[in-house]
């Protein structure tokens, strides 16, 4: 298995998981899932790839400090921060970190992984990643395509072509679904969950970035050259990365290249996008309830139910979602938890709640 670098994304703000995840402190900062923040559960999946350099970790400037000590809990107190001084998308920050990458090694392969994903089975990870490297060490863009559990409409799909070594070439990747749709991909097989996980050298990356979208390689390497070191990481010039376009890396690259193939993936992955997802990961108690923190349910089935900092008690409720911080309350039917993302909105910022 040829050497990997890991290149963590590590934006967003994760609304959907309000009130703990926030603007000021995002979803991969958070202990989740045990006892390790998402983004520190994540750097020390990428140290059991084999690797000869430190994972880089592309980020917003103002979580520089945060996510330097949140890679060192996981293991890599070295890691190379890469800072966007404001949010561009992953095609510009998979280019900000190619760059990164050839600067120390002109034949570096990259696993771009996000920072807030669970993955539950860290040995079949670091093999499939292995896969997809030995395809990438032949100029292949490969994504790993994660075998559905269910017909979920919450993702893309990635249909796989021919066979090619231990994966496949890609035939299509295909928008989230209506739920017929999706019932006859999972019935039909050869559809697979897209994670948004790539694998591919540095150097083929920026090649294909070039081909597709020049306005955006154009922009990246010009923000590449202008950026300079700075107490907490490598930080882009502002004037030239707000010059870059905002895109995705599926839209720019994934959905265009001709080089695109996949390595089917059964690694317990979850992209821990709502609170029903993280209730479905979470155990449960005899009557289905997952209590967390100083949490309690009486006479209640199929609850979630999470303490921050004081007692909660659930009296006859069913299916129901309940998450305490701090600052904010949150109750939902686990059925509506999508909409959980429009509730940051309905408060101002700082807003106390006596307000």
């Amino acid at each position: 298995m040829p050497a990997v670098r890991a290149a963590i994304l590590c934006g967003g703000a994760g609304t959907r998981l309000w009130p703990v995840s926030n603007d000021a402190a995002p979803k991969q900062f958070h202990p989740l899932i045990g006892e390790r923040s998402l983004l520190s559960a994540t750097v020390a999946r990428a140290l059991d790839l084999p690797h000869d350099r430190p994972p880089l970790i592309v980020t917003s400037a103002a979580f520089a400090r945060e996510a330097r000590a949140h890679a060192a809990a996981g293991g890599a107190a070295d890691a190379v921060l890469l800072l966007e001084p404001s949010p561009r998308n992953t095609a510009p920050a998979a280019a900000f970190a190619a760059h990164a990458a050839l600067a120390d090694d002109k034949d570096a392969i990259l696993a771009l992984l996000a920072s807030d994903h669970h993955i539950a089975d860290g040995a079949e990870f670091t093999r499939v990643i292995g896969e997809a490297a030995a395809l990438a060490a032949e100029g292949r863009f490969v994504a790993l395509a994660i075998v559905p559990t269910s017909p979920n409409t919450g993702y893309g799909y990635i249909r796989a072509g021919a066979p090619r070594n231990e994966g496949f070439d890609v035939a299509q990747f295909v928008e989230k679904p209506d739920l017929a749709t999706a019932v006859g991909f999972v019935t039909a097989g050869g559809y697979f969950w897209n994670a948004g996980i790539f694998v591919f050298r540095a150097r083929d990356y920026l090649a294909e970035l070039r081909t597709y979208r020049p306005d955006i390689a154009d922009a990246a390497q010009a923000a590449w050259e202008s950026s300079r070191e700075g107490p907490d990481g490598r930080i882009a010039d502002a004037a030239a990365w707000s010059a870059c376009p905002s895109d995705s890396i599926d839209y720019a690259v994934a959905e265009r290249t001709t080089k695109a193939a996949m390595v089917p993936a059964s690694i317990g992955w979850s992209d821990v996008g709502s609170w029903a997802t993280l209730m479905e990961l979470a155990p449960r108690d005899e009557s289905g309830n997952a209590l967390i923190g100083s949490a309690r349910a009486l006479e209640s089935t199929d609850c979630y139910v999470r303490a921050s900092s004081r007692n909660v008690v659930v009296i006859g409720a069913d299916h129901m979602i309940v998450v305490e911080t701090p600052d904010a309350v949150l109750v939902v039917h686990k059925d509506k938890t999508q909409a959980v993302k429009q509730a940051q909105a309905l408060f101002r910022p700082g807003q106390a709640a006596a307000e």
